[in-house]
């Protein structure tokens, strides 16, 4: 195996890195994670995310992990409303979807970010995890690289993969691409089932899509019963600098969406009256189609590093969870003499894939946010459903 008497540095602790290095322990590579999180507590954010059969959920049975999986995930949260901005309902599927359906392309069962952490990280053997290890810098050294973090400490591997997310501090060590602003921004914040009674009875432990005047909101009910929603729309990349808001005042916030979202129903104000500050502006960004670079031996990019992508198609999880399943399997086969070799048929099916992924993202983006968003989204749900 290529890997023999090779040590592997993953940096970055998300999905798709605690999902490769569960791959690779599974081949008895020697591999670490260096986490910039001080423990496994720490910092799990941002909404639940839907596993693809050809993807997430394929990475998943390959760890061996699905069973476990099928313990964790939670069952109705992939149910979908569909409604318009003043609150009336277009589409459901409440009453329509099993709530377990392995094995079909079409299912896509929703898990916490906490409990799919969790899961891997109980998969993976004690001390895999180098937490508190936030990576600073790195200089070749013999073969392989010598990391340096920013508690002081320093770690040499003979091959490092980036799984550092869309700011990725290794990606510029490969590649001088940088990212480009899509156009969208989704303003996120979070609140409690107790504050919004009208959008969780509504909700009922799943999604909800609102489309209006080119403006959408978007959001899903998290295993605590908390509501992650997001305000989405077209603006400038200085948006969050120019708009004078102080994203920790929530009376602000208030008068901005009764201002930006004018000709929306009351309904949906709860969500902003009662929210936990601060709200987070996100700009949604992604990498050229067409990207490339050069190969080397003893580096490459996986996730968000690698093709950080808007997430209006559900991709951007399941691709980096992908790519840590290839990479498993380019690393560990017999197809190839060199680890340079299999690490650049790795990046150039990994960049093909990525690319069409980031342009169905890319598409869907558009289409919720046009003037005719609602019967668009509603055709492309409804043509689904039929299809199942």
């Amino acid at each position: 195996m290529l890997t023999d008497n090779k040590s592997i540095a993953i940096v970055g602790g998300g999905p798709a890195g605690l999902t490769l290095a569960r791959l690779l322990q599974l081949k008895n590579a020697n591999v670490k994670v260096y986490e910039r999180d001080t423990n496994k507590y720490a910092r799990v954010q941002g909404s639940p995310l839907d596993m693809h059969e050809d993807s997430g959920l394929a990475a998943i049975r390959k760890a061996e992990l699905l069973e476990v999986f099928k313990k964790t995930f939670r069952p109705g949260a992939d149910k979908t409303l569909i409604m318009n901005d003043q609150g009336e309902i277009f589409f459901s599927d409440h009453g329509a979807k099993p709530e377990e359906d392995f094995g079909d392309e079409h299912f896509r069962p929703e898990i916490d970010r906490g409990p799919l952490r969790n899961m891997l990280l109980e998969s993976l053997q004690p001390e895999t995890v180098v937490w508190g290890s936030h990576f600073v810098s790195m200089e070749p050294q013999n073969e392989g690289w010598l990391l340096h973090f920013k508690n002081g400490t320093s770690a040499y591997a003979d091959l490092v993969i980036a799984s550092d997310g869309a700011n990725s501090k290794i990606r510029p060590y490969l590649s001088d691409q940088k990212p480009v602003y899509s156009g969208v921004i989704m303003l996120e914040g979070n609140v409690s089932k107790e504050n919004a009674p009208h959008i969780d009875a509504l909700i009922k432990g799943g999604k909800i899509m609102a489309f209006g005047n080119t403006k959408n909101i978007l959001m899903g009910q998290k295993g605590n019963g908390d509501l992650g929603f997001y305000a989405s729309f077209k603006a400038d990349e200085n948006w969050p600098a120019e708009s004078g808001l102080d994203f920790s005042d929530k009376t602000q916030l208030l008068t901005w969406f009764q201002e930006k979202y004018s000709e929306w129903s009351d309904l949906w104000q709860e969500l902003f009256e009662n929210a936990s500050t601060p709200f987070i502006p996100r700009l949604i960004y992604y990498m050229p189609l067409d990207q490339t670079w050069e190969t080397m031996s003893n580096l490459t990019l996986m996730g968000d590093a690698a093709h950080v992508m808007p997430p209006f198609a559900g991709e951007g999880a399941n691709m980096a969870m992908l790519d840590a399943l290839e990479l498993s399997e380019y690393l560990a086969g017999n197809n190839y003499k060199t680890l340079k070799e299999a690490i650049a048929a790795y990046e150039v099916n990994m960049r093909k894939r990525a690319a069409k992924a980031t342009l169905e993202s890319l598409e869907n983006g558009e289409l919720m946010h046009s003037e005719n968003a609602l019967t668009e989204m509603l055709n492309f749900f409804n043509g689904h459903h039929t299809d199942q």
